[in-house]
Parts: C-alpha cells; sequence; structure tokens
C-alpha cells in the first residue's frame, strides 16, 4: 500500500487543491478578479510554487474548463430518466452544483472579460458550451411532437442562455429564488 505522504501524492493533491481554488475564485470573482497570489494565499503555498503545476494562469484557467467539460460529459452520460426528467436534472445541476446565487458557470465566468483573455481561453468556453448544447439538443428533440418543425440547436442555445442568465440574475441578486423566477418559462418544458 502507498504512503499517502509520497512526493507524487502531495503533488497530485496540491494540484487538485489548486485547481479547486481557482475553480471557486473563477465562478466568483471571474477571470479577471484574481490572481497567482491569491490561489497561493488560499492553498497555503508559496506563489513561485504554482509555476510547478502550471506554467501560467491561462494554462490553469484551461485546465479548470477541461475538468468542468469532462464533469459535465461524465455527467450527462450517466443521467437516466425520461427527457423531461434530464431537463429538470440539468436546470437543477445549474442551481445547485453551480451555486445559484453563490457563483457563476465556470464558462459564463469568462464573459465579462472576453476581449481581454486569449484565445484558447475562449475557445475552451466555447467547447464547454458545445458539449451541453449537443446534450440538450438530444433532450430536446425526444421532448419536440412529431413533425415540429425548428432547429434544435437553437432550441437548445435557448435553454442554454436562459440557464445562464438565470444565474447571473440570481448572482446579482444572491437570491436562489430569482434564479428560479427567470426560469418560469422554461420550466413548462419539462413539468407537465
Amino acid at each position: 500500500m502507498a504512503d499517502d505522504n509520497t512526493p507524487s501524492t502531495l503533488e497530485s493533491g496540491t494540484r487538485a487543491q489548486i485547481l479547486r481554488v481557482a475553480r471557486d475564485l473563477i465562478q466568483t470573482r471571474s477571470y479577471l478578479g484574481f490572481s497567482f497570489q491569491d490561489i497561493a494565499d488560499r492553498v497555503g503555498i508559496r506563489k513561485a510554487s504554482l509555476y510547478h503545476h502550471f506554467p501560467s494562469k491561462e494554462a490553469l484557467a484551461l485546465e479548470v474548463l477541461h475538468e468542468a467539460q469532462r464533469a459535465f460529459e461524465a455527467w450527462s452520460a450517466e443521467l437516466r430518466g425520461t427527457p423531461q426528467e434530464q431537463l429538470a436534472a440539468y436546470v437543477q445541476m445549474y442551481r445547485k452544483a453551480l451555486r445559484a446565487g453563490v457563483a457563476m458557470c465556470p464558462g459564463g465566468s469568462f464573459a465579462p472579460g472576453w476581449d481581454c483573455i486569449d484565445d484558447a481561453l475562449r475557445q475552451a468556453v466555447r467547447e464547454l458550451r458545445g458539449v451541453q448544447i449537443v446534450w440538450l439538443s438530444g433532450v430536446l428533440g425526444a421532448l419536440r411532437p412529431a413533425g415540429v418543425g425548428g432547429s434544435l440547436a437553437d432550441a437548445a442555445a435557448s435553454v442554454f442562455a436562459v440557464c445562464q442568465g438565470a444565474l447571473t440574475t440570481a448572482r446579482m441578486t444572491g437570491n436562489v429564488a430569482d434564479f428560479e423566477a427567470s426560469l418560469s418559462a422554461l420550466k413548462g418544458l419539462y413539468t407537465h
């Protein structure tokens, strides 16, 4: 049995802690609202030690976004139930896992500084959005009555935008009830 204090275990534990802290700061302060020093202070390491794990703030943010995408892909792959239940679970994922009223989506939190971030970060945000649009398109396609036209991708983009907007509204007020109110029209799709 491996000793939990081996260098590789400690290193992976520190890396995981850095990622958790970075995700929290990205979701609560936005990408532009914190520094490497803020992360080092919260993790309890020297700022120079962060560079051992991530060569730059951009590299750290990319890993946070990739981790968020992998988490969504794993969550959606394991999700069972009717299309209505799956859509309701998606909304609840935004409400609970993304902490409505307290935080923002990891991808959505990059929007305020969109013109200040590099292309790799923009692409990672687009990819995170893209996997959700593809998944939502499948769920909405299963909800749609036969013969009803229109783009599933457009409908999925609308659901995604409503959830992002609801998070933003709740974050501005600090009130989860505002998240719920923002979704009142969408709820009709999954409460029948």
